[in-house]
């Protein structure tokens, strides 16, 4: 099995990109997903954040704008919730790939794979990008996104040039979806084809 790590920056469409993986039959961890599943109703993982930070669940399990709000610009709190939950997903995927380990290539599509020392554990890179433009324009476009958090989110990523040049693949997603298909369908062709590490 060879595992292929995907990410990208805020707005570069890795989402898209992951499920385009996931059409062509490739198994498909989101940690994104996972980390919504775990502080989501009866998650398993909401009683430790309301111990850690009160006032931040409910009925719905954890309230992302209330918990956003307790740990945004506070290093400190960041790193509360990051002991919480990173484990729990760590967990997590080595449970994916225990029950996926007998494909040949598996994605695992982590947002801050080379902030948070992920790249370590996969095989393959592939990091999805698109022009400046493109990605400000995109973000910006989200409910209750303002170009301050954009620009406080992207400080805390690695810079997309970085990200390119430290890819095994670069897969565009400034054009049309089709060239976006293309892109993932090769990167498909040239790690399927491919003997173990």
């Amino acid at each position: 099995m060879i595992i292929l790590g995907l990410t990208g920056s805020i707005g570069m469409g890795k989402s898209t990109v992951a499920a385009m993986f996931a059409d062509d039959g490739v198994p498909v961890f989101d940690a994104d997903a996972e980390v919504h599943r775990l502080q989501g109703p009866g998650g398993r993982l909401v009683r430790q954040i309301e111990s850690a930070f009160p006032g931040t669940t409910g009925e719905s399990g954890v309230d992302r704008a209330l918990l956003g709000k307790a740990v945004f610009g506070n290093p400190d709190a960041l790193k509360r919730l990051e002991a919480i939950v990173h484990p729990a997903v760590a967990d997590e995927r080595a449970a994916f790939l225990e029950s996926n380990r007998a494909q040949p290539l598996v994605v695992l599509d982590i947002p801050l794979l080379f902030e948070a020392g992920g790249w370590q554990q996969v095989d393959k890179i592939a990091v999805v990008s698109a022009p400046a433009d493109i990605q400000r324009a995109r973000v910006l476009a989200r409910p209750g996104m303002t170009g301050e958090r954009f620009e406080s989110i992207l400080s805390r990523q690695m810079p997309d040039s970085e990200k390119r040049k430290r890819a095994d693949f670069v897969i565009p997603t400034g054009g049309t979806l089709d060239e976006t298909r293309s892109a993932v369908r090769a990167v498909i062709a040239c790690l399927a084809g491919t003997e173990g590490r």
